[in-house]
């Protein structure tokens, strides 16, 4: 197997050791460099140590453009814009970017949710990953939103682990606050709305509900959990056909017929999705885990997806069970 010239742009943080423990053992990847301008001249296992013995590549703060056939771009919020401006890679090159800056579609870029986009991914160069709590998000409600079903307010709420704060310390991402404490944040102004309603447009033009969204902060470092529901008329069972019968095809996301927790896709790049009728709502359960399907493992199912290889590929991750 011809292996894919592959750069990651930003690899300090979480996600980028995520991608690397993906991209390390990936039969089809060929890892050229890993960058990052504060981590500089150390060895990758120096800073994400559980990739000790798998990786002897030396972080740098060179951009190599010229031979790379794939870039996983992991930089801040609103850095990569101005990153591409400063380095062009060649037409050719896949362009894999993990944050919002192109998740408008903007700049040609495809947004990279595979359960809709798939088909687009396959052809496209530049592929902008989902937001970690608009995946979770979507995935509970694109079947939902595809039927027509969703008339009304859809309420929703979502609990996430510490590490989808980021790396960096912060005063409510420490464990001396975030062990035996919840705390809501960004109360229905969160980020990631605007990429869930373009979607949620894209699949059913007619779709103009308001998104009450309550973002909890969770007592535990990785995962992501939501509830959403809303008024419904059928029945569980046509729920439940329909949900299955939108997701025949996906390589990762499951309806499960008995009731879920979040454990079950921590560590993969699963999402379990639970649909019950309860009260006259229709009520949805969906389980990622934030550095993988929502974040990394998403961002190597695009570039699986992109080259033309079996989505699946260095993918095979069990859930931690216990």
């Amino acid at each position: 197997m011809t292996k894919i010239k592959t750069a990651i742009i930003g690899a300090a943080g979480y996600t980028g050791g995520e991608l690397l423990r993906l991209l390390v053992h990936h039969p089809a990847c060929e890892l050229v460099y890993v960058h990052s301008n504060s981590q500089k001249g150390k060895k990758v296992a120096e800073v994400h140590p559980d990739l000790i013995g798998d990786c002897d590549l030396v972080f740098t703060d060179e951009v190599q453009t010229e031979g790379i056939e794939a870039v996983f771009l992991g930089l801040p919020h609103g850095e990569t814009k101005g990153f591409l401006d400063q380095h062009s890679f060649s037409p050719e090159t896949v362009l894999i970017d993990l944050s919002t800056d192109f998740r408008d579609e903007s700049n040609g870029f495809t947004y990279g949710l595979p359960e809709v986009n798939a088909k687009k991914i396959k052809t496209s160069k530049k592929i902008a990953n989902p937001g970690c709590f608009a995946t979770g998000i979507q995935l509970a409600l694109l079947p939902a939103i595809a039927k027509g079903w969703v008339k009304d307010t859809i309420q929703i709420s979502g609990v996430t682990g510490s590490t989808g704060a980021g790396k960096k310390l912060a005063e409510t991402s420490h464990f001396s606050y975030r062990s035996s404490n919840t705390s809501v944040y960004k109360l229905f102004t969160h980020q990631h709305l605007k990429e869930i309603n373009q979607t949620f447009k894209q699949l059913n033009s007619s779709f103009s509900s308001e998104i009450l969204f309550v973002p909890y902060r969770g007592n535990f470092p990785r995962g992501i959990w939501i509830t959403a529901y809303f008024p419904f008329e059928g029945t569980q069972e046509e729920a439940v056909s329909a949900y299955k019968e939108f997701y025949k095809d996906a390589a990762f996301t499951h309806v499960s017929d008995i009731d879920i927790d979040m454990k079950q896709a921590v560590n993969t790049n699963k999402g379990i999705v639970y649909v019950q009728k309860e009260a006259g709502q229709l009520v949805i359960y969906s389980a990622i885990d934030n550095l993988l399907k929502g974040a990394s493992g998403q961002a190597v199912q695009n570039y699986n997806l992109a080259f033309g290889l079996e989505e699946r590929m260095g993918l095979n991750l069990k859930s931690i069970a216990f």
